[in-house]
């Protein structure tokens, strides 16, 4: 099954262990863990289900594509890790 992996600094405001998920896209394997963690796709994802502007998430090393629909494709061994965005000079 698939891995998610939520930063330490999400996890400081928000119940979000390391968890394995079932899909086979992002929106999939992030639903499934957010059965378990309710409050944490609060957090991820706004009101239409999108990916908040200041949330990243990467799928094996690379950048989802699919900021509103989390449609990329995630494969069983897939590592996906969920950060917030830095910006600031």
């Amino acid at each position: 099954m698939p891995r998610v992996v939520f930063t330490g600094n999400l996890q400081r405001h928000v119940a979000c262990p390391p968890s394995e998920g079932k899909g086979t896209t992002v929106r999939e394997v992030l639903a499934s863990v957010f059965a378990k963690y309710p409050k944490a796709e609060g957090y991820v994802l706004d009101e239409h289900g999108a990916l908040r502007h200041h949330m990243v998430v990467f799928v094996d090393g690379v950048a989802v594509s699919d900021r509103a629909r989390l449609s990329d494709s995630v494969g069983p061994h897939s590592e996906i890790f969920v950060m917030q965005a830095l910006s600031g000079g």
